[in-house]
């Protein structure tokens, strides 16, 4: 068993597909018509046949409090493997993406936090 799909909630799938694929760097791999929505999924260029990020929109009532919280209380949708947290961190500051924390080094472990501004905070992390 693998994990095949993941998805994130987002305000409007066009500002979230250039959001993940110019600035994060995903690329698309779905983009499927379903009435307003769309079946929009994006992958890692270093994977493109493993796990895809469905870009899901948020209509359901459910979704706004649950987003809220998690926002609130700082807790990602989502978490993304780098190769070096803190030139990443770098790199998107340059492109003028909003961190909600900075690299923070526990152990082992770097993680940063991003808002995607598509309503969603987003964890960078590397384990060494």
């Amino acid at each position: 068993m693998r994990i095949h799909l993941s998805s994130v909630f987002v305000d409007d799938q066009d500002k979230a597909l250039r959001f993940y694929t110019d600035v994060l760097g995903f690329v698309k791999k779905h983009d499927v018509p379903l009435g307003e929505d769309r079946w929009l999924t994006v992958v890692s260029p270093e994977d493109p046949d493993g796990t895809e990020l469905l870009l899901e929109p948020s209509g359901h009532p459910a979704v706004p409090p649950y987003r809220a919280a998690l926002a609130e209380d700082g807790i990602p949708a989502a978490s993304f493997a780098v190769d070096d947290v803190h030139a990443e961190f770098d790199r998107l500051r340059r492109l003028g993406v909003h961190f909600t924390q900075e690299p923070l080094e526990a152990g082992p472990v770097t993680t940063a936090v991003l808002d995607d501004t598509c309503g969603n905070l987003v964890q960078i992390v590397h384990s060494a």
